[in-house]
């Protein structure tokens, strides 16, 4: 399966410490989606170059839109940590679909 990882990036900080605490949390996240055999997909990772090519300015233009296409493509999602907004869109997307929503790596079957 291909699973989003949704969880909080920016969440209201505005302190970049904390941006990249939680990007850092999604990447381990991704690390133990892939030991299970499956795609882990962030949609931080896809837009971040994106928005750093447009300008940071861009951002909020950028962001979630994009996410939430990326998770059209999906066929699950990993749920993680605290409050975000862009992360529960994402969920609402998944589950919008019928498919899996997974609130902690030992609910992901490993891949065939």
């Amino acid at each position: 399966m291909w699973i989003m990882i949704a969880g909080p990036y920016r969440s209201g900080s505005d302190d970049p410490g904390v941006w990249g605490q939680n990007h850092r949390e999604l990447n381990r996240a991704a690390v133990a989606v892939a030991r299970l055999g499956h795609v882990p997909v962030i949609g931080v990772n896809l837009v971040l170059p994106i928005v750093e090519a447009a300008g940071e300015d861009r951002y909020d233009e950028l962001m979630t839109p994009l996410s939430l296409e990326l998770a059209e493509r999906c066929d699950a999602v990993l749920r993680i940590g605290g409050p975000s907004t862009g992360a529960d869109l994402e969920v609402e997307r998944i589950r919008a679909r019928n498919l899996p929503v997974f609130t902690s790596i030992s609910e992901i079957p490993p891949a065939r």
